[in-house]
């Protein structure tokens, strides 16, 4: 694994009107030079999500959770996906799985090929299966993970490298599976702080040059490996990290992400991105927003 230290039959949904909280722009190049690019996304609608267990800091099964506002929260984010162009594809919720509705946590895809995730806990161990599954049945590449990992919940493609969390969920011997199953250097990040216990709730890619974190999610030594890897990356406060602002999804100009994180939304309208704020506060009782609830098919069947 490459060291990077400091001294790297598909069921598409109908298109519906858009109603996200606030109106995207017309696609293209933003006034700052940034530009959209159309994406594919796989979703799972949250039919069966409640907060039933706690496998991490932000689920406490003794608070209510509103199923009907949960869906309508999903069904925003999924209808600012479309108004920008981009392709959303489901995948049918298993019974008993609540948070199968973080989709981004099913697999890893770059290249049309296909990692599966290996859950840590238990109670989502079913998920990596019917994921894989899915993509089985429609022709991916596919490889079965041998170690834990939690998908692109602690794998994220950027650029030429793909960044890799470890620390909580994804075992750090992971690492070295994904970067010979896709051929690209792996920058093993560790993250330090529970609160932030996958990759995607403190670290998100913009562009392929560019990305967000919160610095105290890392280790003192994965703090330096970003800094020199990202030395102009938009920094994310402790109150942007806990709101889930960078639990975001950008498809290099427009950026879905909680509205509350507004230190953050200010800092990538400053860089020419067009940030959007999608509310998506019941998922968040279970520890998700836009980039858990999102899977970005980057190659492969269509």
């Amino acid at each position: 694994m490459t060291q990077l230290t400091v001294a790297p039959a598909q069921t598409a949904v109908p298109e519906r009107p858009a109603v996200p909280a606030q109106a995207p722009a017309a696609r293209g190049a933003a006034p700052g030079g940034r530009t959209a690019r159309t994406r594919r996304y796989l979703m799972c609608p949250p039919t069966h999500f409640d907060v039933v267990y706690s496998i991490n800091p932000w689920m406490d099964p003794g608070k209510p959770v509103d199923g009907a506002l949960a869906r309508l929260q999903w069904e925003g984010l999924l209808r600012a996906f479309q108004a920008l162009g981009h392709r959303v594809e489901l995948i049918e919720p298993l019974a008993g799985y609540p948070d199968m509705v973080f989709a981004a946590n099913g697999a890893t895809v770059i290249g049309g090929k296909v990692l599966s995730a290996r859950f840590r806990h238990a109670e989502r161990a079913a998920e990596g299966p019917a994921y894989l599954e899915w993509f089985r049945a429609r022709g991916y590449e596919t490889r079965e993970a041998v170690h834990v990992n939690e998908g692109e919940g602690d794998y994220l493609a950027a650029g030429r490298y793909l960044l890799a969390g470890t620390g909580f969920r994804t075992d750090v011997r992971s690492h070295r599976e994904a970067e010979r199953f896709f051929g690209l250097p792996v920058a093993g990040l560790r993250l330090v702080d529970p609160r932030f216990y996958h990759l995607d709730t403190a670290l998100a890619v913009l562009d392929d040059e560019l990305i967000m974190y919160y610095p105290g999610a890392f280790s003192r030594e994965s703090q330096g490996v970003l800094r020199v890897l990202y030395p102009d990356a938009v920094i994310a406060t402790e109150a942007d990290a806990e709101a889930f602002g960078l639990n975001a999804v950008s498809d290099g100009r427009h950026v879905l992400m909680p509205p509350a994180a507004t230190h953050l939304m200010d800092e990538l309208r400053e860089r020419g991105f067009e940030p959007i704020g999608v509310e998506l506060s019941e998922l968040l009782k279970s520890g998700g927003s836009a980039k858990c609830c999102t899977l970005e098919l980057r190659g492969g069947p269509r």
